[in-house]
């Protein structure tokens, strides 16, 4: 089943110059390689240190990114935040600029209950004027949704999937077995460990941050995942998983993003420049 929503979307690191606004044409060479590899971009996602880039900044990444996308590339954005009204001005902003879909993570700072969670996510959908998909990274925001509730927020007409990045298999092989046949809404793995694993269970899509560094593995993995070739979809991620080690074991998740810059400047990718409070690597 083909799904409006599927396939690689790699969080996409910022890149920023020094004086920490949007390097303009780190962006565009990092979209057209995504491009070039069948890669979808997710910008101001988690590894895109969305929480740290402002308004003005934050629509001239959008606005770069959706002027030079591929023709069959779409262009997720993150919302991250915990006021509600400037989520929706965002969200709004940001598919007025040209972009797909709205990945929203719930607000941080309080524990929600799971009404409030249902309250939130109903009321993006219902006043963002595109697609919305849900994101659960119990690491950063220290919840995790309940699966009741991506039930019952699966029905809204608005909402259109699930970003789930939490570690746990069996909630991994639950949505995936619950929504593989619910042509309205897609499942992505955002556990990068876990790409061949959900994609051989059915997963529409992943949502590896290992991405940004090795597109063209990526393009390999998913192709022998579409191929049926699970042998070969298996080595590619043994690969992957080695060098996700290098930037990713014994780190916190700023540091290992910042160890991801690095690796991407040595490849003439973008600068190792972090938006504080992180810091780059010397």
């Amino acid at each position: 089943m083909q799904k409006r929503f599927s396939g690689v979307v790699v969080p996409m690191v910022t890149p920023l110059n020094k004086d920490f606004t949007i390097d303009v044409i780190a962006v565009e060479r990092i979209i057209k390689l995504f491009a070039e590899n069948g890669i979808h971009p997710l910008v101001l996602g988690t590894t895109g240190e969305s929480s740290s880039i402002n308004e003005k900044e934050s629509l001239k990444l959008v606005e770069t990114s959706v002027k030079v996308k591929g023709t069959n590339q779409c262009i997720y954005v993150g919302l991250v935040g915990n006021q509600v009204d400037n989520l929706i001005k965002r969200g709004n902003q940001y598919i007025a600029l040209g972009a797909d879909c709205v990945v929203a993570t719930l607000p941080s700072y309080y524990g929600l209950s799971e009404n409030q969670m249902l309250l939130f996510y109903q009321t993006l959908a219902d006043k963002i004027s595109g697609p919305v998909m849900m994101y659960n990274i119990k690491a950063t925001t220290q919840m995790s949704i309940p699966l009741e509730v991506v039930k019952e927020l699966s029905k809204h007409p608005n909402i259109w999937g699930l970003k789930d990045s939490e570690r746990d298999l069996k909630r991994m092989k639950f949505c995936i077995d619950w929504y593989k046949e619910n042509s309205n809404f897609s499942f992505f793995c955002g556990w990068g460990a876990q790409s061949f694993g959900s994609l051989k269970l059915g997963a529409d899509g992943i949502v590896p941050s290992t991405g940004n560094y090795v597109p063209e593995m990526y393009k390999s993995l998913y192709e022998s995942a579409l191929n049926k070739d699970w042998k070969n979809c298996e080595k590619w991620q043994l690969e992957i998983n080695a060098i996700a080690k290098e930037y990713q074991k014994n780190k916190t998740l700023g540091e290992s993003l910042a160890f991801l810059k690095f690796l991407m400047n040595k490849k003439g990718f973008c600068n190792k420049t972090m938006m504080p409070p992180l810091t780059e690597i010397k």
